[in-house]
């Protein structure tokens, strides 16, 4: 007996039946990376391209908007010409003292009000920030097309699916999920900043169509918000945005933050409400 073992521990059957296994685990692993990945790209892709084309049309329309409301900062060309009329009018009628106190040009006295100014200043942070919206995406994009063209480099394919693993991790650690979700918001409210902005501007020349305008956005955000609440109560709720997403994850670290500093583990159900 001792010679048979003796035998078998000089064999090397015992390192080929670990290497089947090490080889069988690295297969389903890269199986499984596959399909995860696959999905990954798809669904953060998708969500960069309607970022993008979203940003690019709204963009147009906030700058077809600011350039509408320029009026309101610049004097009236048409009150010099009127200045001047009255000034002609003075003079042949004899009234020459009348005619020289008025000013020849009264765009040399205006300044905006208070109220445009402040429109304006909405208006240019809601184009502002859906071209920084814009600006995230083509990142996105860039960080999505390096992840796949690099996440497995060259090697066995131990060191591959190792690799990988690496690059999933950092994915995990540097909160990407969070990041490449903050365009889809920043470009949600740059929209909230330009329906502010046209119901402003629209309330001092036509009310009736600021209320439609005010009406509007006030539905759209309390619609927004009730979304948003009812999927951090269910997470099985369909209306998933990345706000209700960012809030979840947000809400799930502090708890691990809470229960690692008072010398507990998470539970499972905390650490699948992550994953979920």
């Amino acid at each position: 007996m001792k010679q048979v073992l003796d035998i078998l521990q000089d064999s090397t059957i015992a390192s080929k039946i670990g290497k089947d296994k090490r080889s069988r685990f690295w297969g389903v692993y890269k199986r499984v990376a596959e399909e995860h990945d696959g999905e990954f790209l798809e669904r953060y892709t998708t969500d960069m391209d309607i970022v993008l084309i979203f940003s690019g049309l709204f963009s147009a329309v906030s700058t077809g908007f600011i350039v509408a409301m320029e009026s309101n900062l610049n004097p009236n060309p048409s009150d010099t010409t009127n200045a001047l009329l009255k000034q002609i009018v003075q003079i042949g009628l004899g009234n020459l003292a009348d005619a020289g106190t008025a000013p020849v040009d009264p765009g040399s006295t205006w300044s905006p009000s208070a109220l445009a100014v402040r429109i304006q200043m909405i208006a240019y942070a809601s184009l502002s920030m859906s071209l920084l919206a814009a600006f995230g995406a083509v990142l996105g994009r860039q960080w999505l097309g390096y992840y796949k063209s690099n996440r497995y480099g060259r090697g066995s394919e131990e060191e591959r699916g190792k690799r990988r693993q690496e690059k999933f991790d950092g994915i995990v650690t540097w909160y990407f999920d969070a990041v490449v979700q903050t365009f889809p918001v920043i470009l949600q409210i740059s929209l909230l900043l330009f329906g502010i902005a046209l119901g402003a501007n629209m309330w001092y020349d036509q009310r009736s169509i600021a209320w439609v305008i005010i009406a509007t956005t006030v539905f759209g955000f309390l619609f927004y918000c009730l979304t948003v609440m009812a999927c951090l109560i269910s997470p099985a709720c369909p209306f998933q945005t990345p706000t209700s997403t960012m809030l979840r994850m947000l809400h799930i670290d502090s708890k691990i933050i809470l229960l690692n500093s008072g010398g507990h583990s998470p539970s499972e159900s905390t650490w699948q409400g992550f994953y979920t």
